[in-house]
């Protein structure tokens, strides 16, 4: 038998300022599927994410490893049950193995915005084409994120502003961020994703503000399905929060069949798992800038580095081999 498959464990250190949602995440954890057959490898990584994913690092582990002795035995595997966690790196990890994935990266990114327009400026110059930036709002006051996001709009010419509120906003609290937006500005947001806890109270918010939004946990709800809807410009596709590599080219298509734009988003992962974010984005979504701007929040990478980041490399040899079989 050719088959073999390996599964490693990691930890990485993360930048002490990550919070996500209510915790300050100090390690990123996750599994680094490895799939041989005969001379060809394919890795995956499987890496859910704290108060995002509903399965547990544990939960997810302990699938991979049934799924991988069902692939080692017979060469397939169904991942239709599986955590989207587990059915993205496995999908993803077959899909080297096989060659389809190609080698090409879009290593594009849309900074985070940290709050310095000079510094922005700077990283924003280092790219061609429309400058395009992402800031996380809904953190702290809405009417302190209005007047940031209104500063750099009027700072940077041409900017085009990727806000992403994660629900965490009243209507009321949403209308306090929009008044502070000068309406001639409001253009410079390229979309602004999930304003309200609602679907419906966000489309609301479009339609009063002019302000566009875009799908991302909406996307990741039982049902949902891709539509036209007024104010709606893209939807946000996060392969570790929804599923095999399969069901984002899913999305993906039907977004572009009724015109919204596909953007394709980090959960987080190593360096190992952006690298094949950057090459899935290249592949399906060229003309898009994805949202992988994730680097920066890790003090270590993973076997396969990204381009020009100065961290140490974790080996994959240095890991923990937690499950194999030949």
């Amino acid at each position: 038998m050719t088959r073999h498959a390996t599964l490693y464990q990691y930890q990485l250190p993360m930048d002490s300022g990550v919070i996500l949602r209510s915790q300050r995440l100090a390690t990123r954890e996750g599994w680094v599927v490895e799939l041989r057959d005969g001379d060809r490898v394919g890795y995956g990584e499987i890496a859910p994410l704290p108060e995002f994913s509903a399965e547990s690092l544990t939960e997810a582990g302990e699938q991979a490893q049934a799924l991988l002795a069902q692939w080692q035995a017979d060469g397939s595997w169904d991942l239709s049950g599986a955590f989207p966690s587990v059915a993205f790196g496995l999908s993803m990890a077959l899909l080297e193995l096989t060659g389809d994935l190609p080698t090409e990266g879009n290593y594009q990114v849309a900074p985070l915005c940290s709050g310095d327009p000079d510094e922005l400026v700077e990283r924003l110059s280092q790219h061609s084409g429309q400058p395009v930036a992402k800031m996380k709002v809904g953190m702290y006051e809405a009417v302190r994120d209005g007047m940031i996001a209104n500063m750099f709009i009027e700072a940077i010419p041409g900017i085009r502003l990727r806000l992403d509120a994660n629900r965490q906003w009243t209507p009321l609290k949403a209308r306090q961020f929009a008044k502070y937006v000068a309406p001639q500005h409001r253009a410079g947001i390229a979309f602004l994703e999930e304003p309200c806890r609602t679907p419906a109270e966000s489309l609301a918010f479009a339609e009063e503000t002019g302000i566009a939004i875009a799908w991302d946990e909406t996307v990741r709800e039982p049902g949902f399905t891709v539509k036209a809807e007024p104010g709606v410009v893209a939807i946000v596709i996060k392969p570790t929060l929804v599923g095999s590599v399969q069901r984002c080219l899913e999305l993906v298509a039907a977004s572009r069949e009724v015109g919204l734009i596909p953007v394709i988003s980090s959960s987080l992962e190593s360096s190992l798992g952006l690298n094949q974010l950057a090459r899935l984005a290249a592949w399906q979504t060229p003309e898009v800038v994805p949202g992988l701007d994730t680097m920066q929040l890790f003090l270590a990478q993973l076997e396969t580095p990204w381009p020009e980041c100065p961290l140490p490399i974790t080996p994959l040899s240095s890991l923990e081999v937690v499950w194999q079989q030949h």
